[in-house]
């Protein structure tokens, strides 16, 4: 087997495995299941995204806001994505807290026309 090859056959695989971790994230993002948009809501809460978006997702001094998010064409599913995991200007990354239903999730509430409230924290949840 030559250089060119091997080198094919080594990109072939590496897109083989790349695809195979973003299938299960893509193939949620575009599904409208309320299950999804809620424990988005909740996970926009909990893991911090509403201290600097606001609880509203209106924005804050710290962060813009998301309530249009959803109408902006520039922002698709995949950017989204990217930002949340890489972060951005002043925003942290989250590739070590969120697991890829977890992302899909946060995506499909920000993506949410009707976005749900999540449900009060519990002393058991707060603590």
């Amino acid at each position: 087997m030559n250089a060119t090859s091997r080198h094919l056959l080594t990109l072939a695989a590496a897109l083989l495995v790349a695809s195979a971790f973003s299938l299960p994230a893509n193939a949620l993002w575009g599904h409208k299941d309320k299950d999804a948009e809620k424990a988005g809501a909740v996970l926009f809460r909990d893991k911090g995204c509403a201290h600097c978006h606001g609880a509203d997702r209106a924005g804050t001094k710290k962060a813009p806001s998301l309530v249009n998010i959803r109408k902006n064409k520039l922002w698709t599913p995949d950017k989204m994505a990217g930002q949340i995991l890489n972060g951005g200007k002043k925003m942290p990354p989250f590739s070590d807290s969120l697991s890829d239903q977890e992302l899909a999730q946060v995506i499909a509430y920000l993506r949410s026309k009707h976005p749900p409230v999540p449900p009060p924290l519990t002393t058991a949840a707060a603590n």
